[in-house]
């Protein structure tokens, strides 16, 4: 299984997250619950800042 991992910034309260670039559910921030990525059956789309991959295979 290859795939991504992003550090994202939510908009609403600035927090960083690490994120799976295929993941297969949606993905909501730690701190506020805003959704930070939904599933599409391959690359998750990502509706926040990424702001760096975090590990690439």
């Amino acid at each position: 299984m290859a795939g991504n991992f992003y550090s994202v910034r939510c908009s609403d309260c600035e927090n960083e997250q690490t994120v799976f670039g295929k993941a297969s559910t949606e993905v909501a921030c730690a701190v506020c619950g805003t959704t930070l990525a939904r599933p599409t059956g391959g690359k998750a789309e990502i509706e926040h800042e990424i702001i760096e991959t975090v590990e690439s295979r």
